[in-house]
């Protein structure tokens, strides 16, 4: 059976599409908020999120970040990723086994009679997702373990990706698979056109240090992707592990950023990434979350899960600044970005809408949300004041060190 890769991927000819300077939404204006609640899937006994423009999940490992996010996938994608799996040869007419081929081997019983799931104000099913959505991608989805997928330098398409894995993450590896396998592959990075040069030169002084990303041939003739310094020729397995994260999240995001005028894709309005933190220096870290400013001004959502307390500290700075209308030029000093070039990705952060939710245990071992937006460090709620646990340890380190000074003080 030969399946639709575009399709799969989600991508279909995006760079091929008409031009239009009006694609993006008008920087001044902010998104309304949308709800997803989720009701005993899982471990997820009590989760309850809205989204604003800039959306952030954090909690404990296990807490169930990543379930959440993938029925945000489905909640706007449902149709297609059905179709996907239709066209892969899976079952799909049976509920629990629908479930499993989603959300991963295991799976299938997560789904139980009480489970209540709704998206925007619509209740969703394993037997409704068939009809949400037109079959195009809304929400683009960067998986947390996106280095998994190109172990060897080459990313699988879907159907070879392990039936273990999670449908949002093989259609990941299947778009990976689709920019590995494209003609004018070459060189990945850096590029003119994807990227705005100050952006481009951040990524490159953080992670790749003057080096150059492509696919070329390997020892045994065979296109892998590769990093190039110089005279030498590395393979994937060999780069630092920030340098393995960080290339297929900045990949994958690369259809989402069109050469054309066009500030963004046409029907993708929601980009979903797992952990950008993951194996990066905070400098580099800094140049991740100023791309993610840029795709906030392009007009997408963003959602991300996280586990870095330097998100959650970009988070409580944009939103300080925005409620004293500070200058713009504060946010480009704060990435130490020329504010000429960035004057518009910063004028438009300023206006935008965030939220941070905290998913975490309870004494019955189940998961339930706080909205911590506010993310106030005098909150009488620790939840709030600690930033979802993410503070605590800092709070704690100097308490002890405050206590040890007033001690030799004495």
């Amino acid at each position: 059976m030969k399946t639709d890769a575009s399709l799969i991927s989600g991508t279909g000819a995006r760079e091929g599409e008409p031009q239009a300077a009006d694609q993006a939404a008008d920087e001044s204006s902010t998104s309304e908020l949308v709800s997803l609640s989720i009701k005993n899937f899982a471990h997820l006994q009590s989760v309850n999120l809205d989204f604003g423009d800039l959306t952030v999940l954090v909690g404990p490992q296990g807490a169930g970040k990543s379930l959440a996010l993938q029925w945000l996938k489905l909640g706007l994608d449902g149709r297609q990723i059905v179709q996907v799996l239709k066209q892969s040869g899976y079952t799909t007419d049976k509920p629990d086994i629908l479930i499993e081929h989603i959300f991963g081997e295991g799976m299938g019983s997560a789904w139980q009679a009480n489970t209540r799931v709704q998206f925007g104000g619509a209740a969703i099913t394993p037997k409704t997702l068939e009809g949400i959505g037109d079959g195009a991608e809304r929400l683009f989805f960067l998986p947390a373990h996106r280095a998994l997928l190109i172990t060897d330098g080459w990313a699988l398409p879907f159907q070879k990706v392990p039936r273990t894995t999670p449908a949002v993450a093989r259609q990941f590896s299947q778009s990976l698979y689709d920019r590995f396998s494209s003609k004018d592959a070459g060189v990945l990075f850096p590029l003119e056109k994807r990227l705005k040069k100050e952006i481009r030169d951040q990524i490159d002084a953080a992670v790749f240090h003057g080096g150059s990303v492509g696919i070329q041939e390997d020892a045994q003739h065979a296109k892998r992707l590769q990093l190039v310094h110089g005279s030498m020729h590395l393979p994937f397995m060999t780069w630092t592990s920030g340098q393995r994260e960080f290339t297929p999240l900045l990949l994958g995001l690369y259809d989402l950023l069109p050469r054309t005028k066009q500030r963004k894709h046409k029907t993708t309005d929601w980009i979903v990434i797992e952990e950008p933190e993951m194996g990066l220096h905070p400098k580099a870290i800094t140049a991740v979350l100023l791309l993610v400013l840029d795709l906030l001004w392009r007009g997408y959502r963003v959602v991300l899960s996280t586990h870095s307390p330097d998100v959650l500290t970009m988070v409580w700075m944009m939103q300080r600044l925005k409620e004293v209308q500070a200058d713009y030029k504060l946010v480009c000093k704060a990435f130490g970005a020329d504010p000429g070039p960035m004057k518009e990705v910063a004028k438009a952060a300023l206006t935008k809408t965030y939220r941070v939710h905290l998913l975490s245990f309870t004494e019955s071992g189940k998961v339930s949300s706080c909205n911590i937006s506010s993310l106030d460090p005098f909150d009488d709620d620790e939840r709030v004041a600690e930033w979802g646990g993410l503070t605590q340890y800092s709070s704690a380190f100097a308490d002890a060190v405050s206590s040890a000074m007033n001690t030799s003080d004495s």
